[in-house]
């Protein structure tokens, strides 16, 4: 199963500029694909930075990361040079189909500067733009680079999931609310197997400790088995609790 990296590049979310419209989109695009995000980052325009993030992802065998921003031609756009360092060979080439499509939408006008977005990592291929036609682009078809703008970067998205994950069935999930502490539930929580998904969530209404614990496989045998399990053990030790989220 492969592991979702995303990654937020923009200076300007950090510094409450902007706000990101991007980290929803892509969750629950990929939970309607049976799939789900490994981890989040929303970095500075700092390509030391993007360098460290971009090879942690590389090092996961399996890893697919989906980028957002910097792909431009501005000074501070420095996500294809970093990425050609990471993922290549660390040279840019001049890519003759995104050449010629930015030629088409722009004429002579791409020149001296938008023709410098045809200029990716070797071996890169295409991702379509319905706004201006600029592409993104991917490698190895796991890694993945879009443009900041929701726009143009959401269509992208969706066509690199339709082209190489396709869907998934979606775990088989059971959640219960215990009115009981996480701590009270801790012995049971460790003979859980990991296997299984499983979450935690503690809450303290009106000075009321409760926890909704939620159990979830794609294997539909094995969430039930062992969220009875759970049930039968809390049961034992005198808790109440209801099915679902919340224990009112």
């Amino acid at each position: 199963m492969p592991n979702f990296y995303a990654v937020i590049i923009g200076t300007e979310i950090l510094n409450g500029r902007r706000e990101d419209k991007h980290f929803a989109f892509l969750r629950e695009a990929l939970l309607a694909r049976g799939y789900k995000l490994k981890a989040l980052f929303v970095i500075e325009d700092d390509p030391a930075l993007m360098e460290r993030v971009f090879r942690l992802v590389k090092e996961d065998g399996e890893g697919v990361l989906f980028s957002f921003g910097g792909i431009g031609a501005t000074p501070d756009d420095y996500t294809r040079a970093v990425t050609a360092k990471v993922f290549g060979d660390g040279e840019l080439v001049m890519h003759e189909e995104a050449k010629r499509r930015i030629l088409a939408q722009f004429g002579e006008a791409a020149y001296p500067h938008r023709i410098n977005m045809a200029k990716l990592p070797k071996g890169a291929k295409l991702l379509d733009n319905p706004i201006n036609n600029v592409p993104g682009f991917y490698l190895k078809n796991r890694y993945f680079f879009t443009p900041g703008f929701p726009q143009m970067a959401h269509p992208m998205v969706l066509q690199a999931l339709d082209m190489f994950f396709p869907k998934q069935k979606k775990p088989h999930r059971y959640t219960i609310c215990v009115q009981a502490s996480e701590n009270d539930l801790l012995d049971i929580m460790q003979r859980l197997p990991e296997t299984i998904e499983f979450s935690s969530l503690p809450k303290i209404e009106n000075g009321r400790y409760s926890d909704v614990i939620s159990i979830a496989s794609r294997d539909a045998k094995e969430a039930k088995q062992w969220m009875e399990f759970f049930v039968s053990e809390v049961e034992k030790r005198g808790f109440a609790y209801k099915e679902g989220e919340s224990c009112s």
